[in-house]
């Protein structure tokens, strides 16, 4: 039995043609996310570097994302940045962390998720810092090894993100290790052990006079050395000068407390509450000391050079500190400006 075939007109094109086309059409769709990406770097560091602890102060990291490229870069970067943005985080053995918790439910759950457009200009970076903590489930100290994946089209659940990666259609990161130390533990009198990231010795208290206090912590503000820096103030009598504050960690539990310590260190060393303590004077003197037995005074002359140089700030602070288990800690301080020189 002959078929009878009809020919076909001319400029159309047959089925297995059109789809065979299409497919080819949409496969270098696919592919330009990847060819765009091609001189994209993301990068990742610890926005500030210093001996971490199991279970303390947020891990803080700073993602960037470099344009290397001749034209221009867009991505989509969510408000909630566990939509952009993940974490991978193994120990020395490759073997993977478990994601936090709190990030499982966030993306298990239906919600809008709010989003801008981020064009990255050839030569040029966008930057943003995220807590680590906040997408792996640390449970052991220990070595580890972190890597950031950005996700320029959102993340849309486990399945997608698996295809993503698979296609390449994410930015991958350097790898950057992290050395989680055991939980501190407090010395002799209850007083807590504390690293020097350059020497990697034990901090401890030891039985300063009040000046020599305040001149050690103002000596490590100017060498950005923030472990010695803290190891003399009472955050807890510093953070409950703002009557706000105040209430709220009397009404916390013990862990929301520890939380809001750990919180409170961060935001002095970014400047965010009591920049007064945490600016860097260019040069103090020590004026005068006066002390009794469980409370002293000391007063400093410091100055600031602003930023553009043309002239310098004058302040006198008064440091109060008290003496517990014979150890001078620094509990408040007033400032009076004195003008400019």
């Amino acid at each position: 039995m002959m078929e009878n075939k009809k020919p076909l007109r001319a400029g159309r094109r047959s089925p297995r043609f059109l789809r065979l086309r299409l497919s080819c059409i949409l496969g270098a769709f696919c592919a330009l996310p990847a060819f765009a990406a091609q001189n994209i770097d993301l990068t990742i560091r610890f926005f500030d570097k210093r001996v971490y602890y199991l279970a303390e102060a947020p891990i803080l990291v700073q993602v960037t994302v470099a344009n290397n490229g001749p034209e221009s870069y867009s991505f989509r970067l969510a408000d909630d940045r566990a939509f952009s943005v993940d974490f991978d985080a193994r120990t020395v053995s490759n073997r993977p962390l478990e994601a936090a918790p709190p990030l499982v439910r966030k993306r298990s759950g239906y919600q809008q998720v709010f989003f801008r457009e981020v064009a990255v200009e050839s030569g040029e970076s966008f930057s943003f810092v995220e807590d680590i903590r906040d997408y792996v489930d640390f449970r052991a100290s220990g070595a580890y090894v972190l890597q950031a994946r950005l996700f320029p089209g959102l993340y849309r659940g486990p399945l997608a993100a698996r295809e993503a990666v698979d296609s390449g259609g994410t930015l991958e990161s350097n790898r950057l290790s992290l050395n989680l130390r055991p939980p501190s533990v407090p010395g002799p009198g209850g007083i807590p052990l504390e690293m020097d990231v350059e020497t990697n010795a034990v901090l401890v208290r030891e039985k300063l006079a009040p000046d020599e206090v305040v001149d050690y912590t103002l000596t490590a503000r100017q060498k950005s050395q923030w472990e010695k820096f803290f190891l003399y103030l009472d955050l807890e009598s510093l953070l409950s000068r703002d009557s706000v504050r105040g209430r709220q960690w009397r009404a916390e539990s013990e862990e929301g407390r520890r939380r809001m310590i750990a919180r409170y260190r961060e935001e002095l060393r970014n400047a965010v509450v009591d920049g007064d303590i945490a600016t860097i004077p260019t040069e103090y003197s020590i004026e005068r000391t006066s002390y009794d037995a469980e409370e002293s005074t000391v007063i400093v002359l410091e100055k600031f050079r602003v930023p553009s140089g043309s002239y310098t700030e004058r302040k006198r602070y008064t440091y109060t500190l008290r003496r517990r288990d014979n150890i001078w800690i620094i509990t408040d301080y007033v400032v009076l400006n004195l003008g400019t020189e």
